[in-house]
């Protein structure tokens, strides 16, 4: 991990507790002269580490079910000199996913004639809940793990990360098939705006730590542009309830 001063930061999933902080630390104590372990926002902040992360990683099997992972939007070292990556750069990935999804859907109302909002709002969500859960399976494991990290329900429950790509699954298949609308539009509303809880603490908080909606296939920072994400959707859904 590239490193601007002596000391490196981390995200720490699996604490739940302050017994967890502990044994967090006295696993990483060995590694480092000082080491920090905070339960909010769940870091550990070590001084010139002896070892890699994946060192740290190895350690930290002895004492429970932690792992670190590297802060995804620190900054970048280029020619010595530390900047971060541009708004767009960040978010390219986010981007190019909500707009290949409002093309296909704006494709599906040209060929239908007209555009009318109550049809493309399903399938708008269709295609979003397809695809988010497309790439979180792609590393199920990778995703449960970073998800525990800010979402009230997973950081408990750990099989609730396991589970959460197969809910959005289920529900863009119901949109696209137009299966019972109240039902999933309620379920929609009710699975978004608890999710947003955690992250809307995660950013108040100032949590560096990775979003997990795209999976793990991209290092996208957890901002008010994810608070924005699951918002939309919640804000969607109710919508459509009216």
């Amino acid at each position: 991990m590239n490193k601007i001063t002596d000391k490196t930061t981390y995200a720490v999933s699996g604490m739940t507790c302050g017994g967890c902080v502990a044994r967090v630390k006295a696993a990483l104590s060995q590694f480092s002269a000082d080491v920090k372990v905070t339960l909010e926002p769940p870091q550990a902040v070590l001084s010139a580490p002896s070892v890699d992360i994946s060192a740290l990683n190895t350690a930290l099997i002895t004492a429970g079910n932690y792992q670190l992972s590297e802060i995804s939007n620190a900054p970048i070292i280029a020619n010595g000199v530390s900047e971060k990556n541009s708004w767009f750069t960040t978010y390219k990935p986010l981007i190019l996913v909500f707009a290949y999804i409002l093309l296909v859907t704006l494709a599906a109302e040209y060929s239908a004639g007209s555009f009318e909002l109550h049809r493309f709002m399903p399938n708008f969500m269709a295609g979003f809940f397809l695809v988010f859960s497309f790439f979180k399976m792609l590393d199920l494991a990778g995703f449960a793990n970073s998800y525990s990290m800010y979402d009230m329900l997973a950081k408990r429950f750990s099989a609730y990360g396991y589970i959460y790509p197969f809910i959005e699954l289920g529900l863009g298949t119901s949109y696209l098939l137009g299966y019972t609308p109240m039902l999933i539009n309620l379920l929609t509303l009710i699975v978004m705006a608890f999710s947003s809880i955690g992250v809307i603490l995660a950013v108040m908080n100032k949590q560096k730590i990775k979003c997990a909606c795209l999976g793990t296939g991209f290092n996208l920072p957890m901002t008010t542009v994810t608070i924005i994400e699951d918002l939309l959707m919640a804000g969607m859904a109710a919508w459509m309830l009216i």
